[in-house]
């Protein structure tokens, strides 16, 4: 048997919300460590891979790994049901052909319940090496959001280019060129989640689609801060912790040229392919 609790069901519900443009199908692989989730977009141009501690769970209770494939949109109309304090409970039997999402107001006079019928998913399991990044960079998520927005306005093309203590985010086309610029913050004064931070281990400049970009920064609602990680010739990962449960990531390459996006955009599902074979 499959149970997880959550005292607040709106995480789950934005974590969705954060990926609808991005995914359509996805499935949770269950394990006694916890759930997690990956799935490229339609185009197999960004991954989206989802880690959810068991830890973090109030409740968690896995008998035996699992699998449980769904419908994105589905999900999001179930999730739509919680009430803005309700806690979640999930709830499947070991070889499920349905998940019960059930809803609970705090002081527990009104309990909802929907099943919600799985979906055989095909999918490719990539599997992501760990690596380090010549660059990290941890910023508030609502300055990240708004950078891509607003660059969105003058181009489809964001370049980031960093150096020692700064990092500058670019993007230009028939509007003009605009450049925006971020220092390193030293001030200790400064709460953490408004801190700018940025570890160069070597200076890189990299180019990449803006719309994935703006679809990534829909993930701010999950955490205060993101942190962008980058290295050559290998996808851009841009995280968003999820309090004590984990973690989401988003991963795009680079873009190598200034041809048409889909033909410049290399996929990161080679990209992962490419370091496994180097391994």
């Amino acid at each position: 048997m499959f149970e997880a609790h959550m005292l607040d069901a709106q995480v789950f519900r934005k974590i969705f919300e954060a990926a609808k443009e991005l995914l359509e199908d996805a499935s949770f692989d269950c394990t006694s460590e916890g759930l997690s989730l990956q799935a490229m977009d339609a185009i197999h141009v960004s991954l989206v891979a989802l880690e959810l501690r068991a830890e973090g769970f109030e409740l968690y209770r896995c008998d035996r790994a699992t699998n449980m494939g769904f419908k994105v949109a589905g999900l999001l109309k179930i999730l739509k049901c919680a009430g803005n304090k309700d806690s979640l409970t999930m709830r499947a039997e070991d070889q499920p052909d349905k998940c019960s999402f059930i809803f609970e107001s705090p002081n527990k006079d009104k309990i909802s319940q929907f099943d919600f019928a799985l979906t055989d998913i095909d999918q490719e399991h990539l599997q992501i090496p760990d690596q380090e990044y010549f660059v990290t960079i941890k910023m508030p998520s609502a300055e990240f959001s708004r950078i891509c927005r607003d660059l969105a306005n003058f181009g489809d093309t964001v370049t980031i280019s960093c150096t020692k203590g700064q990092v500058q985010f670019a993007a230009n086309g028939d509007l003009g060129t605009a450049n925006i610029r971020l220092q390193e913050s030293n001030s200790i004064d400064d709460d953490e989640s408004d801190r700018v931070q940025i570890d160069v281990g070597e200076p890189l400049t990299l180019s990449f689609a803006v719309r994935y970009l703006n679809n990534f920064a829909k993930a701010q609602v999950l955490s205060d801060t993101v942190t962008l990680m980058l290295t050559p010739k290998t996808p851009m990962v841009v995280e968003y912790k999820i309090g004590d449960y984990g973690h989401i990531r988003f991963f795009l390459a680079p873009k190598i040229d200034d041809e048409e996006e889909d033909d410049a955009t290399s996929q990161p599902t080679q990209a992962v392919k490419d370091e496994e074979d180097d391994d």
